[in-house]
């Protein structure tokens, strides 16, 4: 099981962090991967200026937006549940 962890505190929501979400869940259902993805919402990842914040697992954080969202997915994520 992955763990994408999307932050959710104050300046990561003012970035757009819902709309994140929303795009790795429309992609979670898509590639049918809600038993292999757990899509987690959590508070700070330490990188306010980056927002929104997005880790995978306990690796490293990345800085995603709504228009970002999907491509990431699909580069990032898609390829670590092959």
């Amino acid at each position: 099981m992955i763990n994408v962890s999307v932050c959710i505190g104050s300046a990561c929501h003012v970035k757009g962090s819902y709309n994140v979400i929303n795009a790795f869940q429309q992609i979670i259902e898509e590639y049918d991967l809600s038993n292999k993805v757990e899509l987690k919402a959590v508070f700070c990842l330490g990188h306010c200026s980056d927002a929104v914040s997005v880790k995978i697992d306990d690796g490293e954080v990345f800085s995603v937006s709504g228009l970002t969202a999907k491509s990431f997915f699909k580069k990032e994520v898609l390829p670590r549940v092959k």
